[in-house]
């Protein structure tokens, strides 16, 4: 029987990775002015307006205006930022977890980034094609028993003929069947896109920053929460955990499951699948401080996640 697996990527200018490199922005800014910072913010953007709204509690204020310019251009901003509930910092203050949740974590040896193939070449298509037309865009790639059956590429400002032969060159060197089915601007070109065709919010692209539509997630977003939020820190962690059995093991792929409860620092769950096979995670503190000081997540570095997926793309936790 065969097998299909599909998989897309979005470029940096799509609404919603607009909204989320805007609110890993402000992450970053506040923990350049201090790393102790507590960060909730999100955006949402469209029709020439970002609304910014989040809690923050930090040593001092940032100016997140020019941020929002750098990365939307001329809009009409407004922010809403409020301090941290006193009652969550006081579960998170001892050093519990920001929240509850499960965090999912996954490696594969199917790829050197170690992630699912059709992930790896719908990212690596649109990173080929952002080149050239720098704007809104999307790719899909579908497989069927490994190999590359059907290829969709939608990018703002490309015309159909030009977009299709950049697909047609980047298959070349790839594994794909006899004949591939393309469709390069399937609704016809278009030139409107971004903030100015659609809205976007932070978080909504949640399948595509983690593992694909094959892999569970646990339903945290990442963007705009600096790492006593778990639903970020753990799921890096839990990557790392992946990668690290799957090298240990010789796996084929690794699943890591790590849980929660708010306020109380350590999980509830903390199991790796490996091949199937499962067992307890053993050797990590995994705790919300062990895994900061491990992953060395006080430090801004959150813009770049928010761009081309937050695994794969050599993070500390990729290692």
């Amino acid at each position: 029987m065969s097998t299909y697996r599909t998989a897309e990527s979005v470029s940096p200018k799509h609404p919603d990775k607009l909204c989320d490199q805007i609110s890993d922005a402000v992450l970053d800014a506040y923990l350049r002015v201090d790393p102790n910072a507590r960060v909730a913010v999100e955006a949402v953007g469209g029709h020439g307006h970002v609304f910014v709204v989040g809690e923050v509690t930090a040593a001092d204020e940032v100016d997140i205006a020019p941020i929002v310019k750098r990365l939307a251009g001329k809009v009409d901003f407004r922010s809403k930022i409020v301090r941290q509930s006193p009652e969550i910092a006081s579960g998170v203050d001892p050093g519990g977890a920001g929240d509850q949740g499960i965090m999912v974590g996954y490696a594969t040896a199917e790829t050197p980034q170690h992630l699912p193939l059709e992930v790896t070449l719908a990212r690596q298509l649109n990173q080929q094609l952002y080149k050239t037309w720098p704007h809104d865009g999307k790719t899909q790639v579908t497989l069927k028993d490994g190999q590359i059956v059907a290829v969709v590429a939608s990018f703002q400002h490309a015309k159909q003929v030009e977009l299709t032969e950049a697909v047609t060159d980047w298959l070349k060197s790839q594994k794909h069947s006899d004949k591939v089915a393309i469709f390069a601007n399937p609704s016809g070109d278009w030139l409107q896109g971004g903030f100015d065709a659609d809205t976007g919010l932070t978080g909504r692209k949640l399948v595509i920053d983690n593992y694909g539509p094959q892999i569970p997630v646990g339903g945290g977003a990442f963007s705009g929460k600096d790492p006593s939020k778990v639903d970020r820190s753990a799921a890096y962690m839990a990557r790392r955990i992946a990668v690290d059995y799957l090298k240990k093991h010789k796996a084929r792929e690794v699943y890591c499951y790590l849980a929660y409860a708010i306020g109380v620092a350590e999980p509830l769950e903390a199991s790796v699948t490996i091949d199937g096979r499962q067992q307890l995670v053993k050797g990590y503190d995994l705790t919300p401080k062990g895994i900061i000081e491990y992953l060395q997540l006080k430090k801004p570095q959150y813009e770049q996640t928010a761009r081309y997926g937050h695994f794969g793309n050599n993070f500390t936790w990729d290692s």
